[in-house]
């Protein structure tokens, strides 16, 4: 019934349903529904029926819902609104990683009262992945994976998926150890299902197994699975141990967080800034770097100042300068988005970095060449003279030239200096390059300052 229900519909039918105590109709509209879709729904209906709503989800449910929803205070609130008994249950349910980090973000006291809640085994699980440094591997991993010995038949394997299938983060691999405990080998679900039944384990499955250290940064865990195409990773220590694993949805989070990271530095926001952030706190995140901007940009006007005797005695300069810095500035921030890019799913060695800069240069190079020459057939046609066409087109074919160098090998050096190269924003190339090309346009127009009168 519910694919016919609209976004609005959806909560207004529940609420009636709740009221009426229409258990059946309320039952087909959430076996229907995906855990992030209940979580939404759990939102939209009113306080008073929201704990009577949740008493109508399976803990399996309710345990996907919790790690669905995004706000801590919001997932601490409907943990609270269970039962003792079904709150253990749900937190026992849940991905380690995700309860990890659920905890983390709560205070001690509520952390303790959650913990104590659940079963021995889970709690210690849960409290060891979050000993680990945050964005490493050990932090995000699980131990809901199914292992299989060596001398398994490949009857005995399905016979162990089958009973951990519902327990387990991920059925497509299983990991193969021995009496240590140590990793040596995996097989696919696939690989299982195409093997004779008396076929053993130890026939059929890959002993290079591609393997992350439970402290390996979680950059470095995604782009592992990026670069094979895997579902999931082996977190082994440093005996080789398998400790859990790391999934392809817990990655994608990495990189989507990632992404909005870099996208935050590139423009020079600081940390964070949401619709929901104080006026204040935005403000203070974003004044350091727009401080530093405003000290490079007095530069800019001294610049300008110092060739203010060239500018008084050709006044058509004035009208290409906001144009030469603005152009010097955009294909700074290019490359710099190229170059940002392309360091987080790529180890750049010194070749690497030497083909990078040559090929940037002769993007410039060709860059510069189409759009100087365009722009001296512009301020030649417009004030019919050639050297100031010359002027124009030589100072943009040289900005452009710097500019794309600047944004290239600017975050290629703090790379190489362990610094984010994210941090060398997207308004800090774009200031720099409108120094670049103040210097650069009116040093050639002073050169040619009596050809131009």
């Amino acid at each position: 019934m519910n694919h016919l229900l609209s976004d609005d519909q959806l909560p207004l039918v529940v609420v009636k349903y709740l009221r009426e105590n229409k258990k059946l109709e309320l039952e087909k509209i959430l076996d229907e529904l995906q855990p992030y879709d209940i979580a939404i729904l759990y939102t939209n209906i009113p306080a008073k029926f929201k704990t009577r709503f949740l008493h109508h989800l399976n803990n399996n449910i309710l345990a996907d819902v919790v790690q669905e929803v995004e706000d801590t205070d919001l997932q601490f609130e409907i943990l609270n609104k269970l039962t003792l008994d079904k709150k253990g249950e749900v937190l026992n349910m849940m991905d380690n990683d995700d309860l990890a980090s659920l905890l983390h973000d709560l205070s001690p006291e509520k952390t303790s009262a959650l913990l104590a809640e659940m079963q021995l085994e889970e709690s210690t699980i849960v409290q060891n992945i979050m000993k680990y440094p945050e964005e490493t591997a050990g932090r995000l991993m699980t131990n809901r994976f199914v292992w299989i010995r060596n001398y398994y038949t490949i009857r005995d394997a399905v016979d162990k998926l089958k009973n951990f299938a519902n327990y387990a983060e991920t059925i497509n691999y299983l990991y193969v150890v021995d009496e240590n405990r140590k990793l040596v080998g995996v097989v696919s679900y696939r690989d299982l299902l195409l093997a004779d039944a008396s076929q053993r384990i130890n026939d059929i499955m890959f002993e290079r197994v591609i393997s992350v250290s439970d402290y390996t940064d979680q950059e470095e865990a995604a782009r592992l699975l990026e670069r094979y195409d895997f579902l999931a990773l082996p977190v082994v220590d440093e005996n080789n141990i398998l400790l859990g694993i790391v999934t392809f949805d817990d990655m994608l989070d990495v990189i989507i967080k990632e992404a909005n990271e870099d996208i935050e530095k590139l423009s020079a926001s600081g940390k964070a800034i949401d619709f929901d952030t104080k006026a204040t706190v935005a403000a203070w995140r974003r004044l350091p770097w727009l401080v530093l901007l405003l000290i490079i940009g007095v530069l800019s006007g001294s610049i300008i100042s110092y060739f203010e005797e060239t500018l008084d005695l050709v006044v058509a300069l004035a009208f290409f300068m906001p144009m030469i810095s603005g152009m010097t500035g955009n294909t700074g921030t290019q490359s710099l988005a190229v170059v940002v890019r392309g360091l987080a799913g790529t180890d750049l060695d010194k070749k690497a970095i030497y083909r990078l800069i040559g090929r940037e240069f002769v993007v410039g190079l060709i860059i510069g060449i189409t759009c100087g020459i365009l722009i001296s057939l512009i301020a030649y046609f417009w004030q019919g003279n050639v050297y100031l066409g010359l002027v124009v087109g030589l100072s943009l074919f040289l900005t452009l030239i710097i500019g794309t160098l600047a944004g290239t090998v600017i975050p290629l050096i703090l790379y190489r200096l362990k610094i984010d190269p994210a941090i060398a924003s997207g308004p800090l190339i774009t200031t720099l390059n409108d120094i670049f090309s103040l210097i650069t346009y009116f040093s050639i127009a002073t050169v040619f300052l009596q050809k131009l009168l």
